[in-house]
């Protein structure tokens, strides 16, 4: 009776095994680095007076991340964001405002 386990010799197993555990091993690494951050890739010069009313929220982007730019994101009713630099006053005065109304409303 022919077997499978007759034709492979010791060694040829365990090149498969190997390989088997080095493209399991790719995967993994692969799998893991799937990831991505949505970021900024650059900021906004102005923005429409409007625009600045119907800002909800928002979130700071680091760069110790995958970012390349250090920025905060706005979020609009609408659900549009923007990004814009943290060191530009308007930026730092819509910022102060958020702050004041998120702490004024969780009584």
């Amino acid at each position: 009776m022919f077997s499978y386990r007759d034709t492979l010799t010791r060694p040829a197993m365990r090149f498969y095994v190997f390989f088997f555990l080095v493209l399991l091993g790719f995967l993994y690494l692969s799998l893991g680095q799937g990831s991505y951050e949505d970021c900024c890739l650059r900021h906004v010069n102005s923005v429409k007076k409007h625009t600045i009313k119907n800002v909800v929220s928002y979130r700071k982007q680091e760069l110790d991340g995958g970012c390349n730019i250090a920025a905060i994101v706005f979020k609009t009713k609408r659900g549009r964001f923007f990004c814009a630099n943290p060191k530009d006053k308007w930026v730092q005065k819509l910022l102060e405002k958020l702050i004041a109304l998120h702490t004024n409303t969780k009584v």
